[in-house]
């Protein structure tokens, strides 16, 4: 199945970097591809319906309408959502807040889905410290997102990146396995690919928009499975498999409530 997502992702370990991939999976057509977000911004919130396709196909996925889509809380609040098009549900009053569990609930083409996600308390995003290596005469640029991780074991981060108005966005997942309690040391490697022209090279001058994410376990699952399924998947005699999503029924996707920290950093 191709691309699962309309997302293109570039994941940082603590111990090597991966460039930005087309995620190519089990080639199967025709199942649920769900994107549900939940944030403590006081913003709408989307739901993203979607069908798989097979990798053999170019990248148009069905848009799912006529969906029920409810939006509820840990405290008895719940919303309907409202179908906007091209396979996407609104909610307009609904406020996300850190501690509070979610869940939701679709019904689609006759089946029920459902997810429940956890939405962390915030860690303060404090800045952006720019370093550089220099590797062949070509210059790459790094950020560190400053942070203290809380004492407590089990904190989990997403960072995603967008460069000057550039729609593509870039990701690394954090966990506080290693450095528990201390001040962040994995910094963001910025991309440096001028070979293709729709590859992106960081140059001075450009501005780098970064997103902090405080998400949950099952989220922080997620997305590192996706490393791990971008860096086996072509080879190495293990077949591509989804990654495991917090989602029931044998959905694709994932539902996430997590908060939102943001800072923007120029190039010098």
């Amino acid at each position: 199945m191709k691309n699962i997502f309309l997302i293109i992702l570039s994941f940082i370990t603590l111990h090597s970097c991966k460039k930005e991939i087309d995620l190519d999976i089990e080639d199967e057509s025709g199942q649920i591809v769900i994107e549900a977000n939940i944030t403590d911004q006081s913003e709408p919130y989307f739901v993203r319906i979607t069908k798989s396709v097979a990798f053999t196909s170019t990248n148009q996925y069905p848009a799912v309408e006529n969906a029920q889509v409810v939006i509820s809380d840990d405290l008895g609040h719940t919303e309907t959502l409202q179908y906007i098009g091209n396979g996407n549900y609104r909610a307009s009053t609904f406020t996300g807040e850190p501690g509070r569990t979610y869940t939701l609930r679709i019904n689609a083409e006759g089946k029920e889905y459902l997810a429940k996600s956890t939405m962390p308390q915030p860690v303060d995003f404090n800045d952006l410290q720019q370093d550089s290596f220099s590797v062949g005469g070509e210059t790459t640029y790094t950020l560190l997102p400053v942070f203290v991780d809380p004492p407590a074991l089990g904190n989990r981060y997403l960072f995603s990146f967008t460069v000057n108005n550039n729609p593509k966005k870039f990701f690394s997942e954090f966990s506080d396995n290693v450095n528990n309690g201390l001040p962040n040391q994995r910094p963001l490697l910025l991309p440096n690919d001028d070979t293709d022209p729709d590859d992106i090279k960081v140059v001075a001058g450009d501005t780098i928009n970064v997103e902090m994410q405080c998400i949950d376990e099952s989220v922080y699952t997620f997305y590192s499975a996706l490393l791990e399924i971008s860096d086996t998947g072509a080879g190495g005699g293990i077949t591509p498999a989804n990654p495991p999503s917090n989602i029931s029924n044998g959905a694709l996707g994932y539902f996430s409530a997590h908060t939102v920290r943001k800072m923007s950093a120029v190039i010098q």
